[in-house]
C-alpha cells in the first residue's frame, strides 16, 4: 500500500519495517529516529527504463562541466572531475564517483546504445534512456540535478569528485565504462544516481547492492562487504534526512535490494551502489522527485552515507 505524506514517518513503518530501519542505524553514524538504471519494475530491464521510449524534455537543462573521453565506443568525453573549490575536511584524500543514471541525449542515440557489452555474466545493452515523470521530467535530469547537489556537498567536506557523465557526451558512458571510470579512478565510494519507473502505489527508495559474482570479467568478492556497508548507511541516513520510507515493493521494507545482473555493480572492482530515489511513475513520489527542496535532501542523506562510509 502506498504511504502517506500527511503521517510521520514513525507512525507510518509497519514493525517489519521499523526492525529494518533499526538494524540500518545501528551502522549509520548519527542516524536518527525517524545500467543500467536499476529499478524492480520488471527485469531484466527494471525500472521501466527500456530504450524503446525517449524521455521528454525537460524545462530546464543543467549546465554541463568542462572536460571531454571517449565512451568505450563511439563519442569521446572525459569523466567530468570536479574542478577546483575543493575545501580540506574530514574527506581531504578520499575520491568518490558519483554516476548520474542515464544520460538526456540517450534518446537521440538508441543504435548506439542499444549495443549490446559484456558485463562478465551476460551481455546487455550499452546504456537505456531512463524513465520519466507522467509530466515528462526526465530521469536522467533529475540524477544530474541531484548528483550536481551532491558534489557540492562532498567538495564541501574536501573530497576529491568524479562525474562518469556531465550532460557532456552525446550519450553513455557505456554501463561497462561507467564502471571503469570508478576503477581507474580507485574511487573510495561510487554511488549510481537513479529513480524508478514503477507501477502507481509503489512508493519509495531503495538501494541496490552487487551480489556475489565470478564470472567472465567480473568478480566482486572483495567489494561485497564494503558495498553493504556504503549502501546500509546510505539507507539510513537516506531516511533521516528526506523522511521518505524504504521501498514498499522491492527488498521487503529493508531498503536495500541485492542485483546480479548490473554491469556497473558486476564491472566494479571498488565500493559501489546503486540508488533510486523514488518511483517517477507515482504521483506522489513524483511530486517529491520534482521538487527542489526535496532534491536537496536527498543529495544531502546521500552525502551522510557516503561521508559516514568513509570517516569509519
Amino acid at each position: 500500500m502506498p504511504y502517506d505524506e500527511s503521517v510521520p514517518p514513525t507512525q507510518r513503518r509497519r514493525p517489519l519495517l521499523a526492525a529494518a530501519l533499526a538494524a540500518v542505524c545501528l551502522t549509520a553514524v548519527g542516524c536518527g529516529a525517524g545500467d543500467d538504471g536499476g529499478g524492480a519494475q520488471a527485469r531484466p530491464r527494471p525500472g521501466g527504463s527500456g530504450t524503446s521510449a525517449a524521455p521528454p524534455a525537460s524545462p530546464s537543462k543543467s549546465a554541463p562541466a568542462p572536460g571531454t573521453t571517449p565512451a568505450s565506443t563511439g563519442p569521446s568525453a572525459k569523466p567530468s572531475k570536479s574542478a577546483g573549490g575543493r575545501a580540506a575536511g574530514p574527506l581531504s584524500g578520499k575520491t568518490v564517483v558519483i554516476d548520474p543514471g542515464h544520460n538526456p541525449n540517450n534518446h537521440l542515440h538508441t543504435r548506439e546504445i542499444n549495443r549490446q557489452v559484456d558485463i562478465g555474466t551476460t551481455h546487455k545493452e550499452c546504456d537505456t534512456t531512463g524513465t520519466s515523470t507522467n509530466s515528462g521530467y526526465a530521469e536522467a535530469r533529475f540524477t544530474l540535478d541531484v548528483s550536481h547537489r551532491l558534489r557540492t556537498l562532498l567538495r564541501a567536506q574536501g573530497a576529491n569528485v568524479v562525474l562518469t557523465q556531465d550532460d557532456d557526451r552525446p550519450y553513455g558512458p557505456c554501463v561497462d565504462e561507467r564502471a571503469r571510470i570508478g576503477n581507474e579512478a580507485e574511487a573510495d565510494a561510487v554511488v549510481s544516481v537513479h529513480a524508478d519507473g514503477s507501477a502507481v502505489g509503489n512508493r519509495g527508495f531503495h538501494v541496490i547492492l552487487p551480489g556475489l559474482v565470478r564470472s567472465g570479467k567480473a568478480d566482486t568478492s572483495k567489494i561485497v562487504e564494503p558495498s553493504r556497508d556504503l549502501g546500509t548507511r546510505i539507507a539510513g541516513l537516506f531516511v533521516r534526512d528526506t523522511g521518505s520510507a524504504p521501498s514498499n515493493y522491492v527488498g521487503g521494507n529493508s531498503g536495500l535490494d541485492i542485483r546480479k545482473d548490473l554491469g556497473g555493480l558486476n564491472l566494479s572492482t571498488v565500493p559501489k551502489v546503486f540508488i533510486e530515489c523514488g518511483n517517477m511513475r507515482d504521483p506522489k513520489d513524483a511530486a517529491l522527485l520534482t521538487s527542489e527542496g526535496w532534491r536537496q535532501k536527498a543529495a544531502q542523506g546521500i552525502a551522510d552515507g557516503i561521508s559516514s562510509y568513509l570517516k569509519g
